[in-house]
């Protein structure tokens, strides 16, 4: 037999929907994979009744229904600050995940280099592989994690196609500052380089941090394809909605590169999403409330329970400090999580570039009785997971 293709080699497949099944196995808590457990908006679902008995079951316009880009149109001009033509510069995608790879494919040729933030969500390394493309990862420093612009530079001195911006970022809940984001932007400018943003938690952020979008900073707008979708926002993760905002003459590109890659994203979907669309600005502002509670209810849990762990700025993740159990590797450690303690979760090597085995990603997407009893859970964990080895003590 001939032998199949060689991009896959160098990853595995998705460990955020791998610990999903391994939840599911032994009936945990699934605070792995980042969907709700919560039904979306009403009038959302009142519209999806209604579809289900009108015209909108076969293939709508490629690169998306006409009301549903030109309600997209108005929400994000609003957003971004310019006026964003429906029919030009907007491509509707099957997910920010097909939104992400449409943007690589098209601006990256084989043998390019584009630049990563660590830690990242796992389909960026994926979708630059997959492109044939060369990641550079650029590490970002907790507490805060912040970047450190020399460091950074020297990334773009390499002479990338692109850089990958994640804003609010999963896993670490970053939100960048407006400075940073300058930063960024003038170094995209310097050396010439696309800037891709997946921006699909720019409604849930944490005060005091605020969202930027990339696209609006002076002079990005031209070099900007921004990605985002609505599965987070109206908490429709299976609906698949997702979007591409950027110039003429990119989208006509992109329309090119998501035609063959999906055709188009599902009819029915997008005509009851218009109705979320057109949410006034009270739904996002209740929208960041709820995430506030959930947020604060869930840290101050771990807090009680004296777990160490980081302090989002934005999106709905937490990073856990599992050193004290002196796992070799956080992926037994997750599977050990969900069969001993009953808790879905994500091992953190899947987003670091660099060595990290000892962090853990938790969500907290969550209805409060659930949050609850996954801290529950938590309680007594560590009389459930035995240490790996004995820890020296200072």
């Amino acid at each position: 037999m001939p032998q199949l293709s060689k991009r896959t080699e160098t990853f595995t497949d998705s460990v955020i929907r791998r610990m999903t099944r391994v939840s599911m196995k032994y009936n945990a808590v699934n605070l792995s994979q980042g969907f709700p457990d919560f039904d979306p908006p009403k009038e959302i679902l009142a519209r999806l009744a209604q579809v289900s008995n009108e015209d909108f079951h076969q293939y709508s316009i490629t690169w998306g229904a006409q009301n549903f880009r030109e309600a997209l149109a108005v929400k994000q001009s609003r957003l971004m600050g310019r006026n964003i033509d429906p029919n030009g510069e907007i491509v509707v995608t099957c997910g920010s995940t097909e939104a992400m790879m449409v943007a690589m494919m098209t601006v990256a040729n084989p043998g390019d280099k584009v630049i990563v933030f660590s830690p990242f969500y796992e389909n960026y390394g994926a979708d630059t592989i997959l492109c044939g493309a060369e990641p550079i990862y650029v590490p970002l420093y907790p507490p805060e994690f912040n970047f450190n612009p020399d460091e950074l530079e020297a990334a773009f001195k390499q002479k990338p196609k692109a850089l990958i911006l994640c804003n609010p970022s999963n896993p670490c809940g970053k939100v960048f500052t407006y400075n940073e984001l300058k930063i960024i932007a003038d170094f995209a400018e310097k050396y010439d380089a696309f800037v891709i943003t997946d921006e699909v938690y720019e409604h849930i952020i944490y005060e005091p941090f605020k969202h930027v979008y990339f696209a609006s900073l002076p002079r990005m707008w031209e070099r900007t394809i921004s990605c985002s979708s609505l599965s987070k926002t109206y908490s429709i993760t299976g609906w698949r909605l997702g979007y591409i905002i950027a110039p003429p003459e990119i989208i006509d590109v992109a329309k090119k590169v998501h035609d063959f890659l999906t055709v188009g994203a599902a009819a029915p979907l997008q005509e009851a999403a218009v109705t979320g669309l057109k949410f006034g600005d009270e739904y996002y502002e209740k929208l960041r409330g709820v995430y506030t509670a959930k947020k604060n209810l869930f840290m101050k849990g771990l807090d009680d329970l004296g777990i160490i762990h980081t302090n989002p700025q934005g999106a709905y993740y937490v990073l856990l400090d599992i050193s004290e159990f002196g796992f070799e590797s956080d992926l037994e450690f997750c599977e050990v999580l969900a069969e001993k303690v009953g808790i879905g979760a994500v091992p953190g090597s899947s987003f670091f570039r660099e060595n990290v085995n000892h962090l853990v990603r938790l969500h907290f997407a969550k209805k409060e009785d659930t949050l609850n009893e996954a801290l529950n859970r938590l309680a007594d964990f560590r009389k459930k997971i035995a240490p790996k080895k004995q820890l020296l003590k200072l």
